[in-house]
């Protein structure tokens, strides 16, 4: 059974193999997977604690690591139109192919309560063509500006 649940520091190895697993295997790469790791795991681990501004999501079968969310919360300078200033950008989102099936949107679910409850009030991401599916039933729509 898949349990999803906020991620810590000592998940850093498991999140970087996934972001490993997730992008590097994808396109030619300059530098190797134990290249990679080395850089990442550090990087993922100062970012996993209480005063950092990314919160993640970590999805277990049986304690293995499957798949992924990460939400970063950053703020807008202020409006004087009313325009909302606590935005999240969701980034990351990958679940391995063996667990998919359901396991995409528990992560989504659980970044996108965690914003609401924080009253961020937009979500921002840069979907895959393969995603855009699942974002857009979770109430995204796709908006693109340019040269505004």
């Amino acid at each position: 059974m898949i349990a999803i649940r906020a991620a810590t520091a000592v998940d850093a190895e498991a999140l970087a193999a996934l972001r490993w697993e997730f992008r590097g295997r994808r396109d030619p790469t300059p530098e190797s997977e134990s290249e990679f790791l080395a850089r990442c795991v550090p990087w993922m681990r100062g970012r996993l604690g209480p005063a950092s501004v990314w919160r993640v999501w970590i999805a277990e079968d049986d304690r293995r690591a499957v798949g992924q969310i990460w939400l970063q919360m950053f703020e807008k300078l202020p409006n004087p139109n009313g325009e909302g200033q606590r935005h999240g950008y969701v980034s990351n989102l990958y679940v391995q192919p063996a667990s998919r099936g359901g396991v995409g949107r528990q992560l989504l679910d659980a970044a996108l309560n965690y914003a609401k409850a924080e009253g961020v009030d937009r979500v921002l991401l840069w979907p895959s063509a393969r995603s855009v599916a699942l974002y857009e039933r979770r109430g995204f729509t796709r908006r693109e500006i340019l040269n505004e």
